[in-house]
């Protein structure tokens, strides 16, 4: 498949910039990229495709947004074996255990993780996390 859906969440617009670059990378690994945020996204998409990325900053105690990405990752949740995810975010406090939580929630589920980890930013993403975001989406462009 040539499409690679980077489906996220954003409050502050981080995230979003963070999924922008991730899409940037797929781009340049020669897919089309399909950025969307999570109340846009297409689930059968995600449930047809070997490999897509999903972002969400932390909130609260270090949770994922519970209005929409909780709900949509229980789903992705339940047909995420064999699927190829990267996770990525942004926080303000803590120390990224709601990253370390997503990954094993996924990885749990059968699926497996880009780099084994996600790529998290405190705040605004700088230039060495807007590559990483870039090198997630090489990554998932290979798959």
């Amino acid at each position: 498949m040539n499409k690679i859906n980077v489906v996220y969440w954003s409050g502050t617009g981080n995230t979003e910039a963070m999924a922008e670059a991730v899409g940037a990378g797929i781009a340049a690994a020669g897919k089309e990229a399909n950025v969307v945020a999570v109340s846009h996204a297409d689930i059968e998409e995600l449930k047809s495709a070997k490999a897509f990325a999903l972002g969400c900053p932390s909130m609260g105690a270090e949770n994922l947004e519970e209005e929409e990405m909780e709900p949509f990752v229980c789903e992705v949740e339940s047909f995420a074996a064999g699927k190829v995810i990267g996770l990525f975010g942004s926080y303000g406090w803590g120390g990224g255990v709601w990253m370390e939580e997503w990954v094993d929630r996924m990885v749990q589920a059968g699926a497996t993780v880009v780099n084994s980890e996600g790529v998290i930013c405190n705040n605004e993403p700088d230039a060495d996390t807007i590559e990483q975001c870039k090198a997630l989406g090489e990554q998932l462009a290979q798959v």
